[in-house]
């Protein structure tokens, strides 16, 4: 716990800012206690003796002439075992230990740490007395939970020769080894470290992100692909499928670390996912996914401040298993809440507004946010490699993406998924639109495809692009003077792009196959539908009448292909065969 001395005294109170005096030495992010409840805030400005505050907890019923307590430190995460299946609040509070001291209603004013404190767990070491370690170095491990090996690391700015290691069970305060440096002072080193969450974690160097995160939907892993270390964004209007589209990547992104923060989004929708999380099975393993899984809960109806405390917690906790050489994924729903919450703390300290009244730094933060993301080499003398991906979904106001949030988030991401309420209306989810959304990674990721999927998967994705821009275009024509305008070919590109629309791009998150098609069904699924276009056109050019392709019963089948299970790939392998010789024996009428 942290030493708290009374410094300050209340004078205004404004919500969730808190205005004190007498606060000399204080320091810019500091955390305080406010009152007598002692609620937790942290420093946000300063100018001469006072300081503003926002306050993580409810100001009600606070008032000027009260306490304010320093505590000397910033806002930091307790980052060691323990950390996987918790459920947190937005300042590392857990969720079930908050329920059983005060019940279902957070009680003001309560200090919980984020690990148990009473917990044993069993430590391996991997070095030995007299080793040289270097801050990043692994001490040991911990078997954190069955799909997760906990790496214990020498923190940041600490180094020298091993000069007692344990191992056994112990608790996470106790220590477990001792480090004498080049100056000759033992630092006591214990399972876990804190770290101010405001502060991105060090690295030896950062790599360009080449290796897709395969999430197994189509619609993103075929056209707009995001990297393992890279960052993207979904921004879309109420109702487009944000959420579910976040929580099949939770369930589905092929990361060994999963961070999942619920930022001001209404509280039924986190519930769904505080109930639903637990029941899933690992697809992988067939372990519940919970085991490499962290949530951290900050709905709308919690304090708004603790908001922007959620949102770095989460990025904090992902750089800690980013360190160990992990690949994590964070899921952030929604950053415009998070940006909500900057517009209204700015407004209470009377700051100039910037547009649409948020703040004039939102782009900073917004930038500050997503670079905290990216493929590394972790620090430490033995060569690791780890990524964060991150990817926050936007929740623009009627679905105006010129608005500034949105517009600052595409400054800084480099895959931009967007949401279509109209697609969402017709029920074609993921609600995409293909037309719009953009991925920069494509390019980087094209070695591995062609290594690792097949030869032609860039083409085919180039032409399934093609086919679906010309029905955009082609469809003005259809509206003003009917299909029958257009030339057989041109018919045969709206029944292709048909096609590619309802068979590949479609999918349905809860159906048990649907759900997640690897890069290898997408490639074979792509094929057929393509294959098929390319043998009509030659079939055309013989002669062959449309009717007679569009009516061939194989394209039942070619329907079908997502229904087909991982296993029996090898059906879709034939059926680019089958559709070639069908298509070939169709004879022309003379």
């Amino acid at each position: 716990m942290q030493r708290e001395q009374k410094i300050g005294t209340i004078t205004k109170v404004s919500g969730p800012l808190v205005v004190a005096e007498g606060m000399e030495g204080a320091e810019m992010y500091e955390v305080v206690k406010v009152s007598k409840e002692k609620l937790i805030g942290e420093i946000i400005e300063l100018e001469g003796d006072k300081a503003s505050i926002q306050v993580y907890e409810s100001t009600s019923g606070i008032g000027p002439g009260e306490p304010v307590y320093r505590t000397g430190a910033p806002l930091r995460v307790e980052l060691g075992p323990g950390l996987l299946e918790t459920f947190y609040d937005g300042i590392q509070r857990p969720l079930d230990v908050l329920e059983k001291q005060t019940g279902a209603f957070i009680a003001r004013g309560v200090e919980v740490p984020g690990l148990s404190r009473t917990k044993k767990w069993e430590f391996v070491p991997k070095v030995k007395k007299g080793d040289k370690v270097e801050e990043g170095d692994a001490l040991g491990t911990v078997q954190e939970t069955t799909l997760i090996e906990h790496k214990v690391l020498v923190p940041p700015r600490i180094s020298g020769t091993i000069q007692e290691i344990k191992k056994g069970n112990f608790t996470i305060e106790e220590v477990i080894a001792k480090v004498k440096n080049k100056e000759g002072k033992i630092d006591d080193l214990k399972m876990y470290q804190k770290w101010p969450v405001r502060k991105e974690r060090p690295t030896k160097e950062e790599l360009i992100p080449i290796e897709p995160l395969v999430t197994g939907q189509r619609v993103i892993d075929a056209f707009f692909p995001i990297t393992k270390g890279g960052t993207a964004c979904i921004p879309g209007p109420f109702g487009s499928g944000k959420t579910v589209v976040q929580h099949q990547l939770s369930k589905w992104a092929d990361a060994d670390i999963v961070i999942f923060v619920g930022c001001g989004e209404r509280g039924n929708e986190m519930t769904d996912v505080l109930l639903e999380f637990p029941e899933l099975k690992d697809p992988r393993t067939g372990e519940p996914l919970m085991k490499r899984t962290v949530l951290i809960a900050n709905t709308s109806n919690m304090p708004v401040a603790a908001r922007e405390a959620s949102i770095y917690t989460g990025i904090t906790i992902g750089e800690y298993f980013r360190d160990m050489g992990y690949k994590v994924a964070l899921m952030a729903d929604s950053t415009s809440r998070w940006a909500e919450a900057l517009r209204e703390i700015s407004g209470r300290l009377e700051e100039m507004p910037g547009e649409e009244a948020y703040p004039a730094y939102l782009g900073s933060r917004t930038a500050a946010f997503y670079e905290r993301a990216g493929r590394v080499i972790c620090l430490g003398s033995e060569k690791r490699e780890g990524s964060l991906s991150v990817i926050g979904a936007v929740s623009p106001p009627g679905g105006d993406l010129s608005e500034p949030v949105s517009q600052n988030t595409l400054r800084v991401t480099k895959v931009f998924w967007g949401l279509d309420d109209a697609l969402a209306s017709r029920r074609h989810f993921p609600a995409i639109n293909w037309l719009t959304s953009y991925s920069l990674y494509a390019k980087e990721i094209e070695p591995y495809m062609k290594e690792k999927v097949a030869e032609d998967w860039v083409e085919l994705r180039t032409e399934a692009m093609v086919i679906l821009q010309q029905e955009d275009s082609l469809k003005e024509i259809v509206r003003l003077v009917g299909v029958e305008a257009l030339s057989l070919k041109e018919q045969l590109v709206l029944d292709t792009a048909k096609s590619i629309r309802e068979d590949f791009l479609q999918q349905n998150a809860f159906d048990p196959i649907d759900t997640y098609t690897s890069l290898k069904k997408d490639y074979w699924m792509l094929k057929i539908i393509l294959t098929f276009h390319q043998k009509g056109l030659e079939a055309l050019d013989r002669g062959v009448e449309l009717e007679k392709i569009l009516t061939l019963p194989i394209k039942e089948k070619i329907a079908k292909a997502k229904f087909v299970e991982e296993k029996k790939m090898g059906d879709l392998e034939k059926l680019v065969g089958e559709i070639g010789k069908v298509i070939e024996g169709v004879k022309v009428e003379k």
